[in-house]
């Protein structure tokens, strides 16, 4: 019997999710976030579900990007961090990918590099996160510099990073729209992108002309305890009870004997755990659905197993279906009792975990 635990990954939220983010942002081109396994999603299913629908791709690496061209997908695809070493070039050059440049290294490198054709660049400029990119001097000195390089196609582009823009009250997005805009304006930048999923629902003022849509399409808000109901989980984490037992009074659960049941009750037992990406650190109490209503987990995760407390669900059996987070209980609310945020749980997805959709496995 094949083990229970398995992400079933909604097409149709997904679909849902991207006119979300076209409806919000209808005059700019769209570069769809699928870094990172498409944040645990499935990068094969995703990228060739919406890859008629949206202009362009971002990834993190070269490997990534490759990954979409063996799908043969055409648009533009954008490697976030660039090249790391010099003998990548030739491949992102045949392959016509685009990459960031951050570091004055990266500019070196290139501009030394002897291609077959020139490559697409993004500039990347620091406008506050202080993580990668030039300073607004730099980016103007690095652009008069690689403008006249006949490895570099024409038009430069021009991307920073938000740093804030999850927190609407804060000053620093505004700070940062304000650095890039005259930088866009001075250099006369014809494509420019800043603003990632919080930027598109939150910043109007971000969205230049090309956005970047990452944890929204997978239906997470990007804004810390909100729960937006206009966007679909597209990630449905589901197991099942493979135990079902009666405690007495007194016995303890779990590893460290740190939850201690106030009567005799049921306890229900999951296939699933860290090892599974279920986190760690969800506390006693931390809910999850099974046959559709709340039950609190109790003690702590094990590796392969988590123990819930059964007395709203006394009927309960074994093989009885089980929701981790899903429709009904968002990513976001798991995440923040854990003490992390919904991207780390979709992309820690352990590699037991079967991936499916209503055709056929990821």
């Amino acid at each position: 019997m094949t083990r229970p635990t398995q992400a079933i990954i909604d097409i149709s939220a997904l679909q849902a999710n991207l006119l979300h983010v076209k409806n919000h942002v209808p005059q700019q081109k769209i570069m769809a976030v699928v870094k990172a396994n498409a944040y645990g999603h499935g990068t094969v299913r995703i990228a060739s579900t919406i890859a008629n629908e949206v202009d362009g791709f971002a990834v993190c690496c070269l490997e990534e990007a490759l990954q979409l061209r063996d799908l043969h997908i055409e648009q533009p695809i954008i490697i976030l961090e660039g090249f790391f070493h010099l003998d990548e070039l030739a491949i992102i050059s045949k392959q016509d990918l685009h990459i960031v440049l951050s570091t004055a290294t990266q500019v070196k490198q290139l501009t030394k590099a002897k291609l077959d054709k020139p490559i697409n660049v993004w500039l990347k400029v620091d406008t506050g996160m202080h993580r990668l990119g030039f300073t607004p001097k730099d980016t103007v000195s690095v652009y008069q510099l690689i403008q006249q390089h006949n490895q570099i196609s024409a038009p430069i582009r021009l991307m920073s990073h938000l740093a804030c823009a999850d927190d609407l009250n804060s000053d620093i997005t505004e700070q940062q729209v304000q650095i890039f805009s005259e930088l866009v304006k001075y250099l006369k930048i014809e494509e420019a992108s800043l603003a990632n999923s919080a930027g598109i629902l939150g910043w109007p003022t971000t969205h230049f002309d090309w956005v970047r849509p990452g944890i929204m399409l997978y239906g997470a808000s990007p804004f810390p305890n909100i729960i937006d109901k206009t966007l679909q989980p597209v990630m449905q984490l589901k197991s099942s009870l493979i135990s079902v037992k009666r405690c007495y009074k007194g016995d303890a659960v779990g590893y460290g004997a740190t939850w201690v049941c106030p009567q005799t009750m049921p306890v229900g037992v999951i296939a699933i755990g860290y090892a599974d990406g279920y986190p760690r650190h969800a506390p006693t109490g931390t809910p999850v659905l099974v046959n559709g209503k709340r039950v609190p987990l109790i003690g702590r995760v094990s590796m392969d197993m988590i123990t819930v407390d059964l007395r709203n669900q006394p009927n309960a059996r074994v093989g009885d279906p089980v929701l981790l987070w899903g429709t009904g209980l968002p990513a976001e609310e798991i995440a923040s009792l854990s003490g992390t945020i919904a991207y780390e749980l979709f992309c820690n997805l352990g590699s037991r975990v079967k991936k499916s959709s209503s055709d056929k496995l990821l």
